[in-house]
């Protein structure tokens, strides 16, 4: 099968990232785990808006990489990603800023993702898979419209809620029993 699988929120852990980066630059101690909305960073005043905060993101990582260079594997993720990569096709699909895609292919060379199958695009749906895995709500329910055929994965997070005819998985484990599961079906 082919697995549509998100990065930010899902394999990299976007929150810890920008949080850490914040905290250094700006001496806050704005901790990850009180990161609630999807938006959040415009309620800061060092930002004000989202626009404010990727303009910050573009280069606030060390030696002015952008923050989607910086950002750590969430835990299980990649060994996850290799069990599942021995039976199906890994596909990674994600939206960046422009200025972030050479970053976002080291950050997948560096963290050894098992695919040869990247998509950086705005319209996930528009890349067909058999299972997606995602975090963003917007995201969720295009997918789950477009692609009624498919099997689409909530990665349970704060930031987002469940959705009728979505598969919530709260881990990694929970996401390869979905596929298991799938894979038994065929």
């Amino acid at each position: 099968m082919r697995l549509g699988i998100d990065l930010d929120g899902v394999v990299a852990d976007f929150n810890t990232g920008w949080t850490r980066l914040y905290n250094a630059e700006f001496g806050a101690e704005l901790a990850s785990e009180s990161i609630t909305a999807w938006k959040a960073p415009a309620q800061l005043p060092h930002f004000g808006s989202m626009s404010a905060f990727w303009k910050w993101a573009r280069t606030c990582g060390p030696e002015g990489v952008s923050l989607f260079r910086t950002l750590d594997p969430y835990p299980g993720a990649l060994e996850a990603l290799q069990r599942l990569s021995r039976r199906h096709r890994i596909v990674i699909i994600t939206s960046k800023p422009r200025y972030a895609v050479h970053d976002t292919y080291a950050w997948i060379a560096e963290h050894r993702l098992p695919t040869t199958d990247v998509h950086i695009v705005d319209d996930k749906s528009s890349i067909a898979c058999d299972v997606y895995l995602e975090d963003a709500d917007h995201n969720l329910v295009r997918l789950a419209r477009e692609r009624p055929e498919a099997i689409v994965c909530r990665f349970v997070r704060p930031w987002n809620g469940p959705h009728e005819g979505i598969v919530d998985v709260a881990d990694w484990d929970e996401f390869e029993l979905v596929v298991e599961r799938l894979e038994a079906e065929l």
